[in-house]
């Protein structure tokens, strides 16, 4: 005989659900699954994916803020780096190991985007990503006497290349992780190091640029000193704006999930009541049962000793009428 199957507590049917949800997104994309298709895969009813996700929505919102945050997590530690080189090696090996090892979650944050996730979108976690290569930027132009005010523009650049290329690598998966890295960070690295201060195009093309709008004059040293100085000052407020966002954000979870765990309580309480309520109604209904097996046999008992008189009467007016007839009968 088997055993009987262990009943799921709300945090791990919650987590089995994230799971499936994760791979079936995965595989035909937001609009291609259903919430029949979850609860079918999990093998529960469909109210047990409203209970817990309120619909598709929901649980698609959970699997994309946690992709999100998981590949956000990796790069921003590969960017805490001392040197700009480690710094650009670690982060290009952070998303290809992110491609390699968590395929479905790369899948579903470039192949939908979908503003069902309530999270931002692929291009939203690509400009996080490069807000914080801008940091590293900004450091190196200013070393090297660029522009610092150039920096996002290049940030985006050097990140969309690795963001590109990881989509490529995420189908063909050749050559190995870390020789694509070598190769990405060659071309970005030694772009840098030959970086022109003061780009131009060539004279063919810039014929037709120069009728639409001049080329600005390059600053000086002094401006590109109070232009560092004003970055940093900006860069700290928008720390300070993150910092104060991320822990809103962190109490905003932690209250939803008093809530979540709080109205799990109260389900857990209303079904113990609604079972001792049943057990108590099972018994009632026994009791009653109980008395009416006892008065039935009650009945029984009373029926069998009517009749038990009725034929001991009978008997005894036949045996008296028998004797009657016996004394009327002429003796021979």
């Amino acid at each position: 005989m088997s055993e009987p199957r262990r009943r799921m507590s709300g945090k791990e049917r919650r987590e089995q659900l994230i799971q499936i949800s994760r791979t079936l997104f995965a595989e035909k994309g937001f609009d291609g699954t259903s919430v029949e298709e979850i609860a079918a895969t999990a093998n529960v009813s469909k109210p047990v994916v409203y209970e817990h996700f309120g619909g598709k929505e929901g649980v698609y919102a959970v699997v994309v803020d946690r992709e999100m945050q998981k590949l956000l997590a990796l790069v921003t530690e590969a960017l805490s780096a001392s040197h700009a080189l480690i710094k650009l090696e670690r982060a290009a090996l952070a998303l290809l190991a992110y491609v390699e090892e968590n395929s479905e979650g790369f899948r579903i944050l470039v192949r939908d985007s979908h503003a069902a996730s309530g999270t931002g979108t692929f291009a939203s976690l690509i400009n996080d990503i490069a807000s914080q290569v801008e940091d590293v930027m900004v450091d190196e132009f200013v070393e090297r006497g660029y522009d610092p005010k150039l920096a996002p523009m290049y940030a985006q650049m050097l990140v969309g290349m690795v963001a590109l290329t990881g989509q490529w690598w995420l189908d063909v998966r050749r050559p190995p992780r870390e020789e694509v890295a070598a190769h990405l960070v060659n071309l970005a690295w030694n772009g840098l190091v030959g970086l022109d201060p003061n780009p131009r195009l060539t004279a063919s093309s810039r014929g037709m640029e120069q009728r639409r709008a001049p080329l600005p004059p390059r600053p000086t040293e002094k401006e590109l000193r109070e232009m560092g100085k004003a970055r940093e000052r900006e860069l700290k407020e928008q720390e300070k704006i993150r910092e104060r966002e991320q822990r809103e954000a962190e109490k905003l979870a932690r209250d939803q999930e008093k809530a979540r765990l709080r109205e799990e309580r109260e389900r857990e309480k209303a079904r113990e009541r609604e079972a001792r309520e049943q057990e108590r109604l099972l018994k009632e209904q026994e009791k009653i049962r109980e008395r009416e097996l006892r008065e039935q046999e009650k009945v029984r008992v009373r029926e069998a000793k009517t009749a038990e008189r009725e034929a001991s009467r009978q008997a005894s007016l036949t045996e008296r009428t028998g004797d009657a007839i016996e004394k009327l009968e002429p003796s021979e």
